[in-house]
C-alpha cells in the first residue's frame, strides 16, 4: 500500500463531533487522540499472544488499525483498562418457563434476569427467546393457578434494563423475540402500543411453514407445549399426537396484517427468519437459533456470544472522484486477516459476565467482522447505491472479505488450534460453507478452522463518528450529506455541530462544488431511493455473510401499504434472515432528519423565535376568538394525608401557514391555580403553574417543561396521584418521585386529552394538530390522541420517547437496535 494514497485526506482537519466523541466514548485517562486509542488496543490484545509475537503482533495490530480496521465500541473503550467490561457486543440469554431453578435446561425466569443484569452491567446487549414461557392463562399445576404469559414477565427485563443502565454511563439494549406460533403472539405484537417495554427492540420469530401458511391462505397453529386454561378448552383447545397443546388455529394471513400493520405504524415488531437463521447456521450440528442480539446482526443460542469489528472501506478506495477511482482489495484482504485474528484474541482477553458465556466463547471462538462506510466509499468510486454496479460492487467487497477472513482463520487453526466444537465433516456439509470456493474447503478439511463463524454487519453508530470521519454508517447509505447535531453541555447550554458525510466532506476539500444541484449523480441518500433497492442490497450482500446483516430500510411516511408488505414477502422469498423499516409518521415521528443551517439570531424585537419551539418552527401564526379552559381536580396521596387541588388551563386557537400550507391548532395559553389555596404547602404550585403561563405565552416547550417537572425528587416518599389503563382493561394507580411531578403528570393528562400531547408526553406534530383541532371540531367531541387509519380507535405511540443525553429533548427512539434522537441526532448504543 502506498501511504501517499491518503495524503489527501489526512490534510483534512478532523470534524469536531468526531473528536469529541472519542474523547468521551473511547479516549481513556490521558488518552486525547486516535491514535493513542489505538495503541492501548493494540497492546491490550497482543498480550495475549504467545511472548514471541507479542512486540510483532502489536504493531501488526496498529498498523491494521491505521489502514481501516476498527474494533467495535465495546473494545475500544474498555480493552488494556483492567475493568470489569466485557469487550463482546452480542449476547443471548435463555429464558425458560419457571419462576426460579430451570426447566428443560434453561434458566428460570428470575434467574435468567439476574444473569442478563449482570451481562448489561458488563456492557453487553442481549437478546431473549420468551417463547418456552407458557401461555397466560394456562395452567400452573405446581401452585393450582394460571400464567400471566411472557408478556407479563418481559415488564420484570425492562425493569430491570432500566435500572442497570441508570446505574452505569452506557444505555441497556435488548431484543426480545416471540415465535409466530406463540398463542400469545397478538399480545406480543401489541405489547408496545401502551408505551410499555421502552428498553427493548421486539422481533417476531417467523417460520417457513408460516409464511407459506401466508402465501397460500392457510391456516396456522398456536400451539405450546404447557397445557391451556379452562377457558382455552372450552374454546376448542386440543392436544395432539405429539404431545403439543393447539390452542387454536388462525387464518394465518390475519396475524400477518396485524403484525404488518403494527411495524407499518409503529416500526416493531420487527421480524426474524428463524428457519433461515437456523439452515444457513455454521453449526447446525450442535445448536438451535430463536433470537438475536439486540441490532439483529447476531443469531445466537442460548448463552451465545460474539465480539465485532469493521472495516472501514472509505479506506480502500484509490483516486476517489476521477476516473481511475479504484477498489484496493489487495490492501482490504490483508486488513482483514488481521482483524480476524485481532478479534480472536479479544475472546481470551474478555471479562465474561457469565461463566456459561465463558463456555460458548471457547468452545465456538464467534467472531463478527464486517465492513463501514460502504455508501460514503461508492460515492468515492462514482457508483451509485441503488444501481446495479452498486450492488454488484458491494457483493463484490463482501465475497472478497469472506475469503480473506475464512483463509485467515484456517491460518489461525494451523497455528493455534481449530473451535473445539469443530466436526469437518458436519461443518463442511453446512450451507454456507457449501458455498466457499473449494480451495478453502479443502484447506478447512486438512486443518480445520478457529472461528465458528467469522462475519456480521453490524450498526456502527458512533465509532464511524470517532474513528472514521462519518464514514456512512455500516451497510446502509447516507442519510444526509450535512446536518447539525446538538448537545447538551454540562452547564446545561447546548451546542450545535456541522456532521458531514466523509464522502462529502473529502469532495469539497478537493475543491469541488457542493452546492445545491452541483453533486454528481452518485451523491444518493437513503430517502432519495426506493425501498426496495434497499432491499435489493441486503440481497446482494447477504449470500457472503455468515451470520446476519443490521440495516434500516427507511420507507417515506406515504408509502403505500401494500407494498410495505410486499417488502416483508420478498426479504423471505430473498433469503434474508430478517427485516427492519422504519416508517415516519404522526405516531413515532421521524428518527432524523436533515437539518438546514442554523439562521441568525434572532434581534431583541423578535422574543418568540422559532428556535424556542418546536411548533413554531416553519409555522408563522396569529391568534384567533376566545380563550377556552379546562379544568380540573387533581386529588393525590402523600404521607402526610390527602390533598386536593384544582387546576386550570386555558387553551387558545392560532391560524399559521405550516410548509406552505394554511393550519389552524390549538395550544396551551395559561396554567392557573385558584387563588385562595396559596396555602404553606402549595405556595409553590401557584409559581409554578405562572411559570408555566409565562412559558406558554413566550413559545417555549411546554412538553419539556412537564417532562422535567415530572423528574423532580423529593425525600418524603411516594406521591401516589391518577391511574393507567392497563392492556387488559384493569386501572393501576400511578405514583410519582414528588408532589411537583405528580402535579405534572395531571396536567400532561388534561393536554394529552386534548390531544396538545400524545400519550406520553411528547408533542403532537402541527400537521396531527390541525387533523386533530377540525376533526373535533366537526364531530363537536373531543378527541383523546390520534384517529387510527382503520378503526377509529385511539392509537398511542409505539414507545414512549425517552430524554437524549445529550441534548436533553424527550425524543429519543431505538430504530434497529440504536437510540437515536430526533431533535439532537445523537446514535447511542447499537447492541
Amino acid at each position: 500500500m502506498n501511504a501517499n494514497d491518503h495524503m489527501f485526506a489526512a490534510t483534512m482537519p478532523p470534524q469536531e463531533v468526531s473528536v469529541d466523541v472519542l474523547r468521551e466514548k473511547y479516549a481513556k485517562g490521558s488518552e486525547n487522540s486516535i491514535d493513542e486509542v489505538r495503541a492501548r488496543v493494540a497492546r491490550a490484545l497482543a498480550s495475549h499472544e504467545a511472548e514471541p509475537l507479542r512486540e510483532e503482533m502489536e504493531q501488526r495490530f496498529l498498523w491494521a488499525q491505521e489502514r481501516g480496521f476498527v474494533p467495535a465500541g465495546r473494545i475500544n473503550s474498555a480493552a488494556g483498562l483492567g475493568i470489569k467490561a466485557t469487550l463482546m457486543n452480542c449476547f443471548v440469554q435463555p429464558v425458560g418457563d419457571s419462576i426460579t431453578g430451570s426447566h428443560d435446561g434453561l434458566p428460570g425466569i428470575y434467574t435468567a434476569v439476574a444473569e442478563a443484569a449482570e451481562t448489561m452491567r458488563r456492557g453487553g446487549g442481549v437478546g431473549y427467546d420468551f417463547s418456552p414461557i407458557r401461555p397466560a392463562g394456562s395452567v400452573v399445576r405446581g401452585t393450582r393457578s394460571r400464567a400471566s404469559g411472557p408478556v407479563s414477565y418481559m415488564e420484570v427485563f425492562d425493569a430491570s434494563c432500566r435500572t442497570v443502565e441508570s446505574a452505569g454511563a452506557r444505555r441497556g439494549a435488548q431484543m426480545g423475540v416471540l415465535r409466530i406460533d406463540h398463542p400469545d403472539v397478538e399480545r406480543f405484537i401489541a405489547a408496545k402500543d401502551g408505551g410499555a417495554f421502552s428498553n427493548f427492540n421486539l422481533s417476531v420469530g417467523v417460520t417457513d411453514e408460516f409464511m407459506a401458511a401466508v402465501l397460500g391462505d392457510g391456516e396456522i397453529e398456536l400451539r405450546h407445549q404447557a397445557e391451556p386454561g379452562p377457558d382455552a378448552m372450552a374454546d376448542g383447545a386440543y392436544r395432539r399426537d405429539d404431545g403439543l397443546w393447539v390452542y387454536q388455529r388462525v387464518r394465518a394471513r390475519d396475524l400477518w396484517d396485524k403484525v404488518m400493520h403494527s411495524t407499518y405504524d409503529h416500526a416493531e415488531p420487527g421480524v426474524l427468519f428463524i428457519d433461515r437463521m437456523n439452515a444457513e447456521n455454521n453449526l447446525y450440528y450442535v445448536e438451535r437459533l430463536a433470537a438475536t442480539n439486540p441490532c439483529g446482526e447476531q443469531p445466537l443460542p442460548p448463552y451465545g456470544c460474539c465480539d465485532l469489528g469493521s472495516l472501514n472501506l472509505t479506506h480502500y478506495v484509490r483516486s476517489p472522484f476521477t476516473i481511475d477511482a479504484h477498489f484496493d482489495f489487495d490492501t482490504m484482504r490483508e486488513v482483514a486477516a488481521i482483524g480476524v485474528r485481532m478479534l480472536d484474541l479479544a475472546l481470551d482477553a474478555t471479562q465474561w459476565p457469565l461463566p456459561q458465556q465463558a463456555a460458548e466463547g471457547r468452545d465456538k471462538r464467534r467472531v463478527g467482522l464486517g465492513f463501514m462506510g460502504l455508501g460514503s466509499a461508492l460515492v468515492m468510486l462514482g457508483i451509485r447505491y441503488d444501481s446495479d454496479e452498486g450492488r454488484e460492487m458491494a457483493a463484490r467487497i463482501a465475497r472478497e472479505l469472506r475469503d480473506a477472513t475464512y483463509a485467515a482463520s484456517i491460518a489461525l487453526a494451523q497455528e493455534k488450534g481449530p473451535f473445539p466444537l469443530f466436526d469437518a465433516q458436519r461443518y463442511l456439509d453446512g450451507q454456507f460453507v457449501q458455498r466457499l470456493p473449494d480451495a478453502l474447503r479443502a484447506e478447512i478439511a486438512l486443518h480445520g478452522i478457529r472461528n465458528s463463524h467469522l462475519l456480521s454487519i453490524a450498526p456502527t453508530g458512533t465509532i464511524s463518528l470517532a474513528f472514521a470521519d462519518n464514514a456512512s454508517n455500516g451497510i446502509e447509505p447516507a442519510f444526509s450529506w450535512v446536518y447539525h447535531r446538538k448537545k447538551r453541555m454540562p452547564d446545561d447550554t447546548t451546542r450545535t455541530y456541522e456532521v458531514a458525510d466523509h464522502a462529502w466532506r473529502l469532495y469539497r476539500h478537493l475543491g469541488h462544488d457542493v452546492g445545491e444541484g452541483s453533486l454528481p449523480r452518485q451523491f444518493v441518500t437513503a430517502l432519495e431511493m426506493s425501498a426496495h433497492d434497499h432491499l435489493r442490497m441486503m440481497e446482494a450482500v447477504q449470500p457472503y455473510i455468515d451470520t446476519a446483516i443490521s440495516k434500516t430500510v427507511n420507507v417515506p411516511a406515504d408509502y403505500p401499504y401494500g407494498e410495505f408488505k410486499d417488502l416483508y414477502t420478498g426479504a423471505w422469498r430473498a433469503g434474508l434472515k430478517g427485516l427492519a423499516t422504519y416508517r415516519p409518521n404522526s405516531v413515532t415521528g421521524s428518527v432524523l432528519s436533515a437539518v438546514p443551517a442554523p439562521p441568525p439570531a434572532p434581534s431583541p424585537a423578535q422574543p418568540n423565535s422559532a428556535e424556542t419551539d418546536p411548533l413554531r418552527r416553519r409555522f408563522e401564526s396569529r391568534p384567533i376568538g376566545e380563550l377556552e379552559s379546562v379544568t380540573t381536580k387533581v386529588e393525590y396521596s402523600t404521607q402526610e394525608g390527602k390533598k386536593a387541588v384544582y387546576l386550570t388551563i386555558s387553551f387558545i386557537r392560532v391560524d399559521g401557514v405550516f410548509d406552505g400550507r394554511e393550519v389552524r391548532i390549538e395550544r396551551p395559553f395559561e396554567f392557573f391555580m385558584p387563588a385562595n389555596q396559596r396555602s404553606d404547602g402549595q405556595q409553590w404550585i401557584t409559581s409554578t403553574m405562572r411559570l408555566l403561563s409565562m412559558a406558554a405565552r413566550a413559545g417555549s416547550s411546554i412538553a419539556k417543561a412537564l417532562g422535567d417537572m415530572r423528574e423532580v425528587v423529593w425525600e418524603k416518599g411516594p406521591v401516589r396521584c391518577g391511574f393507567l389503563t392497563r392492556e387488559d382493561g384493569v386501572q393501576v394507580p400511578v405514583y410519582h418521585d414528588s408532589e411537583v411531578a405528580a402535579i405534572a403528570f395531571m396536567l400532561q393528562r388534561v393536554l394529552i386529552g386534548r390531544g396538545f400531547l400524545d400519550s406520553y408526553g411528547n408533542q403532537v406534530p402541527v400537521p396531527e394538530l390541525d387533523r386533530l383541532l377540525r376533526l373535533r371540531s366537526a364531530a363537536h367531541a373531543s378527541l383523546v390522541g390520534a384517529v387510527t387509519r382503520e378503526t377509529g380507535t385511539i392509537a398511542v405511540p409505539a414507545r414512549p420517547a425517552e430524554k437524549c443525553p445529550e441534548c436533553g429533548a424527550r425524543a429519543l427512539q431505538r430504530v434497529d437496535g440504536c437510540a437515536r434522537c430526533g431533535e439532537c441526532h445523537y446514535i447511542g448504543s447499537c447492541g
